[in-house]
This record gives structure tokens, C-alpha cells and sequence, in this order.
């Protein structure tokens, strides 16, 4: 079997998208509707739509977790060493 360039473009396309679907599919932040019309997105669109929707929904993700962080870490009453 000879590999030929469009070989070297056809299997990464594919990595990529089956990766970035199954990564959508499991996104808790999106509905039905949004993650089948992401998915569909990444199949029409190869490598461009694939990476920029990946890259978006995880930047969603570390937004989300940085809220979560309110109030935790230690309290600091303000008074000094033996006050």
C-alpha cells in the first residue's frame, strides 16, 4: 500500500475531529442542540472548525472553574503576629 499526500492530510483530519467530537459530546456547559450543531461543524469544516471550537469551549471551561473559586484559600483576619 503507497501513501500518498492526500493520505497525510485525510488521517490527522480524521484524529482530529473524532477527538474534538467526542470532547463536545462530553462539555457539560452546552445543550443537545448546541453540541450536535458544534459536531456538525467539525464534519463540515475540517482542522479550522475542529481546533477553534476546541479551543473556545475549553477557554469556556477554565472561565467556569476560576468562578468557582470564590471564597476558598486562606482567610487573613488582619491582625499581626501576637496582636
Amino acid at each position: 500500500m503507497q501513501f500518498e499526500v492526500w493520505h497525510y492530510i485525510l488521517i490527522p483530519a480524521l484524529v482530529i475531529n473524532i477527538a474534538v467530537s467526542i470532547y463536545i459530546s462530553k462539555v457539560e456547559g452546552l445543550n443537545k442542540f448546541q453540541k450536535k450543531a458544534q459536531i456538525l461543524i467539525v464534519w463540515l469544516i475540517p482542522f479550522l472548525a475542529a481546533i477553534g471550537l476546541w479551543l473556545f469551549n475549553r477557554s469556556l471551561e477554565q472561565e467556569a472553574k476560576q468562578h468557582k473559586e470564590f471564597g476558598s484559600g486562606p482567610q487573613d483576619s488582619g491582625l499581626g503576629p501576637g496582636e
